[in-house]
């Protein structure tokens, strides 16, 4: 989403020259294109000006430190106060009473129906609650229909209703379902319209009153830009809200969403969607998010994801198989495209490596995801034996394994190639010195042009 933005900032931020203090003249183009970088990412404009006179009151006078560049310098400070304005740190939900309640809010096609399933599943997976999901949408065709399909496919209840009842005899008959069966949560998905008009206040105001709930989250697509603030504004005048699911985050969005609407609204971005999959909803860490737009990664998360998703026992099995000489087959090297896979792809991976945004960015030009399905439908056409002994396919073998997968010659040339490479990296793991080593060997491998930024290495260490 902060491509463009990350881009300009990270480039911009480490011009500055001077030595020991910042002052007014050496910070004054840098803040101009500061300026001109969050206003062309759709960043409202009273947040730019609030934020350029925060960075310009902390910087100006500051002593450099003598471990920092004066860009360095400057790029702490803004990264400091990016941090601020989207809100200091990580706003979780409130889940009081029984059944606690969340209310979900926004405009049609902002992608609620979809964020009710990936909230009930993020509550479900990592929260271990038991949720009950309803919707009291009446006016959009199918909209129940598409709810309950999204429940079952991740693993919670969904209250049945239909769109010839009215809202207050749905949600009457839910929270009585809800106590009964001793749900934690219970997620109303509301209706939606088109434009913010009295008859949405209207409904969405006498909802709020008869559910009572815990939270009241406002869905809005960050591809809208400041709208999806202005929208945000709306809605809290007439709703007490409290926080934002920011959707389809994964888009091509130039950030200013994320930017303004808690400086314009005053609550708390708490999600982020990143993908159309149940399972692609963030927890929004603002500082987390200021370190991805300045190009400085997002360590915590990739890490969190990892925990999250990773197979240890596999993983801690075949740590032992090649420390015991047993080699990397390509079973082994199927089971990392999976859960490469798992963790969102090369780019989702990279983007979150300091320094590695431009990499991130040609991977997903690349299209490694095509070519990762190329190489397992590859490898599931071979027989066990053949994943054991690459090194012995022969011509006919070769040409049946293309055929049965639907894929040419020099795709499985590749990936024999490629895998040799793994098997050499495999070894390296387990020697002394592992990570540097294999740091290195990535370096030397890594084509011109994905370097990452500007200046070629990891940004400074604060």
């Amino acid at each position: 989403m902060f491509e463009n933005l990350s881009d300009r900032l990270s480039h911009t931020l480490r011009s500055i020259t001077g030595n020991a203090k910042l002052t007014e003249d050496n910070i004054k183009e840098t803040l101009r294109e500061v300026r001109m970088a969050l206003l062309e990412a759709d960043v409202a404009l009273p947040v730019v000006k609030d934020f350029i006179d925060q960075v310009r009151e902390r910087a100006v006078g500051q002593e450099v430190s003598k471990a920092l560049k004066p860009g360095e310098q400057f790029l702490k400070i803004v990264n400091e106060t990016l941090t601020d304005i989207m809100g200091s740190s990580h706003a979780g939900l409130e889940l009081k009473g029984e059944p606690a309640t969340i209310l979900m809010a926004g405009l049609q096609g902002a992608g609620k129906t979809t964020t009710v399933a990936k909230l009930a599943r993020f509550l479900r997976e990592r929260e271990k609650k038991k949720v009950l999901v309803v919707s009291v949408d009446v006016y959009r065709p199918a909209a129940m229909e598409q709810l309950k399909t999204l429940a079952n496919e991740v693993g919670v209840d969904c209250f049945p209703a239909t769109p010839d009842q009215k809202p207050a005899s749905i949600i009457e008959a839910a929270q009585r379902e809800a106590k009964i069966q001793f749900y934690d949560v219970l997620l109303v998905d509301t209706a939606g319209r088109l434009h913010v008009d009295e008859a949405l206040m209207s409904e969405i105001t006498a909802i709020h009153t008869q559910l009572n709930p815990s939270e009241t989250l406002f869905v809005v697509d960050a591809m809208t830009g400041q709208d999806a603030a202005n929208t945000a504004k709306a809605f809290n005048e007439a709703l007490p809200l409290t926080g934002v699911v920011l959707t389809k985050a994964d888009g091509d969005a130039r950030g200013g969403a994320a930017l303004s609407v808690r400086q314009i609204t005053g609550k708390p971005i708490k999600f982020m969607g990143m993908g159309e999959k149940t399972d692609a909803l963030e927890a929004f860490h603002p500082d987390r998010i200021a370190s991805r737009i300045l190009g400085m990664g997002d360590l915590l998360s990739l890490i969190e994801e990892a925990e999250r998703t990773l197979d240890k026992d596999k993983a801690a099995k075949l740590a032992k198989k090649v420390k015991k000489g047993k080699g990397f087959d390509l079973e082994d090297f199927r089971e990392q495209l999976q859960q490469m896979k798992k963790m969102g792809g090369m780019s989702s991976m990279l983007e979150k490596l300091p320094g590695m945004g431009g990499m991130a960015k040609m991977a997903e030009q690349q299209g490694p995801m095509k070519e990762f399905g190329k190489m397992e439908a590859l490898i599931n056409s071979m027989t066990p034996w053949e994943r054991q002994k690459p090194e012995l396919l022969n011509g006919s073998r070769k040409r049946r394994i293309c055929q049965g997968s639907g894929t040419q010659l020099q795709d499985l040339n590749r990936l024999i190639k490629q895998h040799k490479q793994m098997q050499k990296m495999m070894k390296k793991m387990t020697n002394k010195g592992a990570v540097a080593n294999m740091m290195r060997g990535m370096q030397g491998q890594m084509p011109p042009g994905m370097g990452g930024m500007g200046g070629g290495g990891f940004p400074p260490r604060f």
